[in-house]
């Protein structure tokens, strides 16, 4: 057993290989307190025999016992993977996948287990420690070593592996991964921060990584396997270029198109007349020639000729239709170039918070983002088998692009779902999940700070030449070096996400990229202030409403047994919650319900006055006078105040069943209500208080 201790920030780390999972080609363990996490790795021997796709699988998994915790589930086992556990998934993927070399198609499992768990733990980062040194102790061919953290902003300075608890309290969230070159990976939100502090929190996070790699280093000279010779297989140079001759013309005609549809129609036919002109293997003939589309592509660009024939810096023409979902409380259709997201944003009670188990406890949320990808969205045909992992990783981004301008739950307390459906795609569907989400927000008036807009920035990079892309589209992401998404409002960054394959990027590139989306941001945020100006101008009715009633009343909308609250929902199809502080917020299908079970909760909240006027109705009469109700309140009509003249019957003023006008005298001396019809008279209905 070979173990390393280090210390980073306020944490220290403990890593261990050589005594578990020792059969794994690479495993560690990684301690910090109570918590102990497992990496494994292992690589088949063969490659995959499927083209040049390099099948990396992740499992990050959480045991409930790690936390003293007995599943809730049928059969009291974890069941399928949570979202979390796939979002933390995905950083590992995105941390590693990047430092494999080119070519590499043998299939590479790497798995992190949560045995033990503290509460003063990121376990995340502790997870993504675990499998980035457990790849770099193993035989694979790997540019390790790679390690990643998160890291907070708390009190004016930089916190690496924060406790859970620390977390909220500072308004910068980042998990970053590097190597010795610079940044590999970076995930994170932020509460509106500048393009500077972004490039602090990557040097920060640069720092304390040292230490781990380092460590890394130490544990492989004693305990790391002898890594596997790789040398990808070069193609025949005849036959590369033979494809060449015939295929340039083509793939510069075909990518001169800016329609999608057009372009891959005009790839595909370039790629049947090479493979009927040039002699030799089909599959090396196709794979020469995928190569020489990204060749032509990334030259055509760094040249100043960008696919479609826009500048490098230039977004997509931009479409906004807000409201166009009726019967939602909120929506917007938000189009950019050929991509396109359909959101819409619904309003909830306290009953309607999501309750997510996880290994330290229940976790209620009250602000839900779901983004659907369907493959029509893209002209393709597949099962539907529910959100991917792709699509939680894209939804929790949107997420926390918004959250940072959600308002106060305890000012705001209603739970707000957004759903994102993308009913087009050519690149950057999640910045446009955040745009369209944001619209949605703002459609079912939903109070945010301010808007929030986001981009997706691309790369190429070829020697000492450099091209930043605004607004990429989905081929300009596949052949490109770089995927940056940054969202946020006119006043700073709320979220990014950063991906590279080139392993790790300079510094001065990143900033570059960050003010470049910083104007772009900008752009959109100018087109959808407009497009909520017009909306405001034709706003339809709103399908919620809220309102604050004297504590003392609920019993009054509640009823006995909750029958009153239960016959109001059921007659106009609403939605109701009630809070012990008094606040009420109704929710319904149409407006006409939610008016009218608005006002049925203000009658039974009414509370009289003394001399005030109100609308009642006679209950019962007597040879004394009549008993008149208004909302749950039933009060005395003598005889005597029923009219200005002496009354002879109470019958020939007024019947049972009757709305008559009164005005309230008071109460007697056992309590009872006191009220006069005869004080009221001349006086306009319109003026009653509960007309």
């Amino acid at each position: 057993m070979h173990t390393e201790e280090i210390r980073i920030g306020e944490a220290s780390l403990v890593l261990e290989t050589g005594r578990i999972a020792r059969q794994a080609h690479g495993a560690l363990v990684v301690r910090h307190g109570r918590s102990f996490v497992l990496g494994t790795v292992v690589g088949a021997d063969r490659p995959s025999g499927e083209g040049d796709f390099f099948p990396l699988t992740v499992e990050y998994r959480e045991r409930l016992a790690a936390g003293g915790r007995i599943p809730g589930a049928y059969g009291r086992r974890e069941g399928r993977i949570t979202d979390r556990e796939v979002l933390t998934s995905r950083l590992i993927d995105r941390t590693l996948r990047p430092l494999f070399p080119k070519g590499f198609t043998h299939e590479v499992q790497v798995q992190v287990t949560v045995f033990s768990a503290d509460a003063e733990s990121d376990l995340e980062s502790l997870g993504l420690i675990a499998a980035a040194g457990a790849v770099h102790l193993s035989d694979l061919p790997f540019r390790g070593p790679v390690a990643g953290l998160r890291i907070v902003r708390r009190d004016k300075r930089f916190v690496a592996l924060p406790a859970a608890a620390e977390r909220p309290l500072g308004h910068l969230d980042f998990v970053v991964a590097g190597s010795r070159d610079g940044v590999v990976m970076v995930e994170g939100a932020a509460d509106r921060i500048g393009d500077e502090e972004v490039i602090e929190a990557l040097d920060a996070a640069a720092g304390e990584l040292a230490p781990l790699l380092d460590a890394f280093d130490r544990l492989r000279e004693r305990a790391g396997r002898p890594k596997r010779a790789f040398a990808p297989e070069a193609p025949p140079p005849l036959l590369a270029e033979a494809v060449r001759e015939v295929a340039d013309a083509l793939i510069h005609a075909a990518l001169a198109h800016d329609d999608k549809t057009a372009r891959r129609r005009a790839l595909a036919e370039g790629e049947a007349l090479v493979l009927g002109t040039v002699e030799g293997d089909p599959k090396a003939i196709a794979a020469l020639y995928e190569a020489e589309v990204k060749r032509v592509a990334r030259q055509r660009i760094l040249d100043g000729k960008r696919i479609g024939g826009r500048a490098h810096d230039r977004v997509r023409d931009i479409a906004i239709d807000v409201g166009l979902l009726r019967a939602n409380h909120g929506s917007a259709l938000f189009t950019r170039g050929e991509t396109q997201a359909l959101v819409s944003a619904t309003l909830g009670t306290r009953r309607d918070v999501a309750d997510v188990e996880t290994v330290l406890g229940m976790v209620q949320e009250r602000f839900l983002l779901h983004y659907n990808f369907p493959a029509f969205s893209v002209g393709e045909v597949r099962a539907a088998k529910g959100p991917g992992r792709r699509e939680i990783g894209h939804g929790h981004l949107a997420l926390r692009a918004l959250a940072a301008v959600m308002p106060d739950h305890k000012a705001y307390p209603y739970t707000v779902r957004v759903v994102s459906d993308i009913t087009e795609s050519n690149g950057s569907s999640s910045m446009a999940t955040v745009c369209g989400g944001c619209l949605a927000l703002i459609d079912a008036g939903v109070p945010i700070r301010e808007p929030v807009a986001g981009i997706a920035m691309g790369l190429i990079r070829e020697g000492d030449r450099t091209a930043i892309l605004s607004d990429i589209l989905g081929d300009e992401d596949h052949l490109g070096d770089m995927d940056f998404k940054v969202a946020g409002t006119a006043h700073g960054i709320t979220a990014v996400q950063m991906d590279n394959k080139l392993g790790s990027l300079p510094r001065e590139v990143l900033a570059r990229a960050l003010a470049q989306a910083g104007d772009g941001r900008r752009h959109i945020l100018e087109v959808m202030r407009a497009a909520i100006q017009a909306a405001g101008e034709s706003t339809e009715p709103s399908l919620h409403t809220q309102l604050r009633v004297n504590p003392s009343r609920i019993g009054a909308i509640i009823g006995s047994g909750g029958s009153t609250i239960r016959e109001i929902q059921e007659a106009t199809r609403t939605k109701i919650d009630v809070h012990d502080d008094g606040f009420v917020m109704v929710f319904g299908t149409d407006e006409r319900g939610t008016r009218e079970a608005t006002r049925r909760i203000q009658k039974l909240a009414l509370e009289l006055k003394k001399d005030g006027l109100y609308v009642g109705e006679v209950v019962s009469i007597k040879e004394f006078g009549c008993f008149v109700r208004i909302a749950d309140h039933e009060g005395l009509v003598h005889v005597s105040e029923l009219d200005d003249k002496r009354v002879e019957s109470v019958e020939s003023v007024v019947q049972q069943g009757q709305e008559i006008l009164v005005r309230v005298l008071g109460a007697d001396e056992r309590g009872r209500l006191k009220l006069s019809r005869r004080a009221a008279l001349g006086e306009s209905r319109d003026a009653a208080i509960n007309a």
